[in-house]
């Protein structure tokens, strides 16, 4: 969409609606994701059963992103944003009250299909309602607020333990997602030409027709993307590991990684301004350059002063990166079946930050942590190769140009 705003938009409506359920929900989602694997092991779990627990929220997101599109086209994306947060009231509720491992399990794989409804319709709904000049910030602004929910959660989580108990906190997510709800409600009505177009097309095409008409898409941008995920998942495993390997007590290590998200936290909008006023390039190769960097320097950093210096470098390569993924995602995705196309896009993004781990601790088992690291950084550089080839030869690389235009 590249038309002008209508009249009747109103921006202090749209930040509110558009952005506050991410922020209350994220909020709430921060409160709770570090408690998942204590939870687990207060019902009896062992500590390896506790971490495959806590993935399967990552399960969910990755089963649930094509079954989201079926979702958002039949509800429209306010209604389907609702329902998720309303969905995830109700297994954080259970959570709340899980006396046993099979219960949580099923609750923490609910969180994740729930995860993948929010994003999609959410994504969609902001690349239909806001002019293509403002997409980029408009979207970057949208990962920022992950970025905040994720770094206030966790403080209020602290607290709320240390007032009642471990399963309040579960308690104080299911009252945020509430609360995303009721906020979601507000959201404007999409455009007027939005609306016209998805009731002449019907129920719009088929989720499978839809990616194989745009297999080139997924088979190039779309590995990027995955990439890209690898990367940022990776950046957020291996740094407290890093830490641990140094002999550093864990309120040290919570203080380096508050440090580097600070950092991450603060710079969403600078991103997003970049990409619009100069290109999605500008910002995709910088990020995984840096986070390469970060992450091939890691190894040389025995010390705690020099690793918050890289921890800041890896702040700043993802914080420049805010939106990248959503962004490009929007860029491609066609008018008709957007919604289908989003759900593609996503599973390849999720893939990625599963697999991030995975092979993070795959080389690190042959290896050491400090070649995982150096080895890791190689594939960042890759990745921001791999971009900027594809980004230059797809709609994405004169993005730009035609907001600009309009």
């Amino acid at each position: 969409m590249s038309d002008p705003m209508p009249q009747s938009f109103s921006w202090p409506r749209f930040i509110t609606s558009a952005y506050g359920p991410t922020i209350l929900s994220t909020i709430g989602y921060g409160a709770v994701t570090p408690l998942v694997a204590l939870s687990a092991l207060h019902l009896g779990a062992s500590v390896a059963l506790s971490a495959l627990i806590t993935g399967l929220t990552g399960v969910g997101q990755i089963v649930g992103d094509l079954p989201a599109s079926w979702v958002a086209t039949r509800l429209g994306e306010k209604r389907a944003i609702a329902v998720a947060c309303l969905w995830d009231a109700l297994w954080l509720g259970i959570a709340f009250l899980a006396t046993s491992l099979p219960v949580l399990s099923v609750a923490v794989f609910a969180f994740g299909l729930s995860g993948s409804v929010f994003g999609l319709a959410r994504q969609s709904y902001i690349t239909e309602a806001m002019p293509l000049k403002f997409r980029a910030r408009a979207l970057s602004s949208l990962g920022g607020t992950f970025r905040i929910g994720g770094f206030i959660g966790p403080l209020i989580g602290a607290a709320i333990i240390g007032v009642w108990n471990l399963n309040a906190a579960y308690g104080f997510a299911a009252i945020m997602s509430i609360g995303a709800a009721c906020v979601t409600m507000l959201l404007p009505d999409l455009p007027d030409e939005v609306q016209t177009r998805r009731a002449a097309g019907g129920e719009g095409p088929k989720l499978f027709t839809v990616l194989r008409a745009h297999m080139h898409t997924f088979l190039t941008l779309g590995v990027g993307v995955l990439g890209v995920g690898l990367v940022r998942a990776v950046r957020q495993t291996v740094l407290p590991l890093w830490c641990e390997s140094l002999g550093l007590d864990p309120s040290h290590t919570s203080l380096i990684y508050a440090v580097s998200m600070g950092i991450d936290m603060s710079l969403f909008f600078f991103g997003g301004f970049v990409m619009d006023r100069f290109g999605r390039m500008w910002v995709a190769m910088p990020s995984m350059l840096v986070l390469g960097v970060g992450l091939a320097t890691l190894a040389l950093a025995h010390s705690p002063g020099w690793v918050i210096v890289v921890a800041c470098v890896l702040g700043l390569g993802n914080g420049i990166g805010s939106g990248i993924v959503m962004t490009l995602g929007s860029d491609a995705s066609p008018p008709v079946g957007r919604p289908q196309f989003l759900s593609g896009w996503r599973l390849f993004g999720d893939t990625g930050n599963a697999v991030g781990p995975l092979l993070l601790s795959a080389v690190t088992s042959l290896f050491t942590l400090g070649v995982a690291t150096v080895c890791l950084g190689v594939v960042a550089v890759g990745v921001a190769g791999w971009l900027g080839y594809w980004i230059r030869h797809s709609a994405a690389g004169t993005t730009h140009i035609r907001s600009q235009e309009s």
